[in-house]
């Protein structure tokens, strides 16, 4: 779980931005793309999604110095119809086909009620909320999730069938900030977690399966590597995009003003420790993002060193 850092620095999110955008430019990619995962991978730090942010900038930039990950792809319809899509990421990162693909979504699900989109041959997505967080312009509900190359071996752990897949679901509210899961379903699944608690265990691996099977081999990922044909050693990714009009089940409007309600009962329950406020998920990120574009975003001592590598290894003028 992300939380502040108990120690930081504030940093204005548009230096930040600029820092991250000129760091990537230096690497080979186009000014187009450098800019939009700038622009994602700050948003996440706004949200206090630290783990997603831009302390990821110095992995990405490594993995294209090696030739991991193509920096200048070029993403390809692979197939369409009115209410699919499959796009190929040519090697790239994997936010630029995921993005692509939450955007046409978002626009045919407006058209047709319901649409989805798979997008595979691409290295990592970043946080599956990013594409969940797209179609709520429009009031659309939407699932994401993703999976990547397995690597198992005989004899070896339960857990890793489950992969490390993300999950992320979003539902509007009309007033409110909307409802955001998203996390990584296996994430903090341990032998440990299976003794105290089997149940939440099982159900994690299940969930983690389908993940893989909707996220990973659908976007044709093979079951094992050596079914791989990429040149690309880092694209080991897929996604999956679906999203839903509630329109077509209900008046907005009524949905909407329902969601708005149960949420206005949930301000009023008793928080968790730890919490000044009752939140469902989303609720938290919402509120840093708005406070945080005026403040600034705390950066953690680990996080800045990252930033500070990120700019010996680039050559770039950091922001501090």
């Amino acid at each position: 779980m992300n939380r502040p850092p108990e120690q930081f620095v504030r940093l204005p999110h548009q230096l930040l931005r600029d820092f991250t955008f000129q760091a990537l430019l230096s690497v080979g990619m186009e000014e187009e793309q450098a800019g939009l995962l700038s622009d994602l991978l700050v948003t996440n730090d706004l949200r206090g999604v630290f783990s997603h942010g831009t302390r990821l900038t110095i992995h990405y930039v490594r993995q294209m110095k090696r030739g991991e990950i193509n920096p200048r792809p070029t993403i390809r319809i692979v197939s369409e119809t009115r209410t699919t899509l499959r796009l190929d990421g040519d090697g790239g990162l994997g936010y630029f086909p995921a993005y692509q693909a939450a955007e046409w979504v978002a626009e045919r699900t407006r058209q047709e009620g319901v649409a989805a989109a798979v997008t595979g041959h691409h290295g990592h997505i970043g946080a599956a909320g990013i594409y969940a967080r797209i179609p709520l312009r429009y009031h659309l509900m939407t699932f994401v999730t993703s999976g990547h190359q397995l690597r198992l071996e005989p004899g070896g752990p339960l857990l890793a069938a489950a992969g490390g897949s993300p999950i992320a679901f979003a539902v509007p509210a009309l007033y409110r900030p909307p409802i955001v899961v998203d996390f990584a379903v296996t994430g903090e699944l341990s032998e440990a977690i299976y003794q105290m608690a089997p149940g939440i265990f099982f159900r994690s691996l299940g969930l983690g399966a389908i993940c893989q099977t909707v996220g990973g081999f659908l976007s044709g990922l093979p079951a094992r590597p050596s079914g791989s044909l990429s040149r690309f050693a880092g694209a080991t990714q897929g996604a999956f995009i679906m999203s839903v009009d509630p329109s077509r089940f209900l008046p907005m409007e009524q949905f909407l003003s329902t969601v708005d309600d149960y949420l206005q009962q949930v301000d009023q329950l008793k928080p968790m420790p730890g919490f000044e406020k009752a939140y469902l998920a989303g609720g938290i990120e919402w509120e840093r993002e708005q406070r945080w574009r005026q403040e600034g975003i705390p950066i953690g001592p680990e996080h800045l060193s990252s930033l500070k590598d990120l700019a010996r290894e680039t050559s770039t003028r950091p922001p501090f």
